[in-house]
């Protein structure tokens, strides 16, 4: 359900199967904004989408090689969460990052490039998929679960330097069996760290279903001695209400917060995963065609009448030609020339004298003219 507040400001409703608590009240069951912002939400969605789609082309394509995770279907979780917080406050996250990368700031076509392996990638064509980079960004990190104690971190160093920012670590429930995790945990909570741990649940870690692999899929409620809420992750309101009220909890000096995110991916876990061997292709059917994020939205924003079905289409379209543009410029962008293979493994001026290549000819030396 929505209202409009003012002519220039609208309301919607929750229904109360929104948010779950764990040890803390859920965030409020109604959130208002501009209208201009609840448009705003709808076409960053549609920008993710349509960039995770030149993608997904480009891979079957052949310009994209090695490992490529989309996030088809979870675009209200990068959307939503930028939606909440500052440029000021950090987010890192696993290897399904270009949707966080985009809304951090990364323009698509550094984007795309670097998907590639193009020299104007936003990591130089050097990180591809897994390893993207943006302000206050910190990855797109390979190794499962392992950016979740990185986060715990970026938020020490918050608290340290009396920032009222806050920090927010993202991991799948296919990690969240991870031990390091739960010593992030646990480290979080003995010094209050401003850290919002989000567990994006997809409901398969890889091919595994989430109740295969964890005896407990509750996941908010895994932090035991933290709070936590479980969020409907397909709505983008929820997601950006969910963590407003996370941010003002963990920079108010309370300390760290779970935060689980319900959510469904379209694709298999990554571009080699046809994703429908332990799955039906109804399940997936059944999802898009009943929890779509952009659809669902969509449906709401017209019949709050805060925008009309023919401007959203033109919102659409206005998005695909973005992607397109960027597309065909990340295609015409030049390799990074070998001799840059060197660059960028230590600060300039922090060098060791000489780096070991594959043999004993390729050693490089540096600072040597």
């Amino acid at each position: 359900m929505a209202s409009a507040a003012s002519s220039d400001t609208v309301t919607f409703e929750f229904s109360d199967k929104t948010f779950e608590g764990y040890n803390i009240d859920v965030p409020s069951s109604s959130v208002t904004l501009t209208k201009t912002d609840a448009i705003a939400l709808y076409r960053e969605m549609q920008m993710v989408r349509r960039l995770e789609m030149a993608a997904d082309s480009s891979y079957k394509h052949k310009l994209i090689r090695g490992f490529c995770h989309l996030c088809t279907g979870q675009e209200a979780v990068p959307v939503g969460i930028e939606g909440a917080i500052t440029k000021e406050d950090a987010i890192i996250t696993a290897y399904r990052c270009h949707g966080f990368t985009y809304m951090r700031g990364a323009a698509p076509v550094g984007i795309l490039a670097e998907l590639m392996g193009r020299k104007d990638g936003v990591s130089k064509g050097k990180g591809g998929s897994m390893h993207m980079y943006a302000p206050n960004f910190y990855g797109g990190n390979g190794i499962v679960g392992a950016q979740v104690p990185l986060g715990a971190g970026i938020a020490f160093a918050q608290k340290y330097n009396n920032e009222k920012t806050c920090t927010l670590a993202l991991y799948g429930d296919g990690a969240a069996n991870q031990g390091q995790v739960f010593e992030a945990y646990n480290m979080a909570k003995l010094w209050d760290l401003p850290v919002i741990f989000v567990c994006e649940n997809n409901k398969y870690g890889m091919g595994t279903a989430a109740g295969r692999a964890a005896a407990n899929t509750d996941y908010y409620t895994r932090g035991q001695y933290i709070p936590g809420i479980r969020v409907n992750g397909m709505d983008v309101l929820a997601v950006r209400q969910a963590v407003a009220y996370a941010r003002e909890y963990a920079t108010s000096g309370k300390g760290p917060l779970v935060l689980e995110m319900k959510t469904y991916r379209y694709g298999g876990h990554s571009m080699s995963d046809p994703g429908t061997t332990y799955r039906t292709r109804e399940e997936i059917q059944h999802m898009r065609s009943t929890s779509d994020p952009i659809t669902g939205y969509k449906h709401r924003l017209v019949d709050a009448g805060v925008i009309s079905e023919e401007q959203l289409k033109a919102i659409d379209k206005e998005a695909k030609t973005l992607i397109d543009e960027a597309l065909a410029t990340a295609k015409a962008t030049p390799e990074p020339a070998a001799s840059e293979l060197w660059d960028d493994v230590y600060v300039k001026g922090t060098e060791v004298p000489y780096l070991r290549g594959r043999v004993a000819e390729e050693t490089h030396y540096y600072n040597v003219d």
